[in-house]
C-alpha cells in the first residue's frame, strides 16, 4: 500500500466526521475545517469524534477552548448523539 502525502479533499457541509483520521492530525484539521465553513456560512458544525472513552471528545474540546472563532460547544444529552459536539461559530465580520 502506497502512502500520499497529497492533501484529502473533504466535504464542507458542516460535519466533520473524524473516524478516518489520525489523533495527530486533529490540531490542523479541526481549526481548518471550521475556518473553511466559517468562509461559507455554515455557523453550525457537528464533529463527530464517537463515544469510546472519551480521549478524542476531550482532545476536540481541548481545540475548541483554544478558537476565538467558536461562540460555544456542546455534546447532545440525548444518548444517541454523544458521539458528536456540536459547534456554534461567530459570523465572519
Amino acid at each position: 500500500m502506497c502512502e500520499s502525502s497529497d492533501p484529502v479533499p473533504l466535504p464542507i457541509d458542516g460535519i466533520l466526521d473524524l473516524h478516518t483520521f489520525q489523533p495527530k492530525d486533529l490540531k490542523d484539521l479541526v481549526p481548518d475545517y471550521i475556518t473553511e465553513c466559517r468562509t461559507r456560512g455554515i455557523l453550525q458544525v457537528r464533529i463527530v469524534h464517537g463515544k469510546g472513552i472519551g480521549a478524542l471528545r476531550r482532545t476536540v474540546h481541548s481545540i475548541l477552548d483554544k478558537l476565538p472563532e467558536v461562540e460555544t460547544y456542546y455534546t447532545p444529552s440525548d444518548s444517541s448523539s454523544w458521539g458528536a459536539t456540536i459547534v456554534e461559530l461567530r459570523p465572519l465580520d
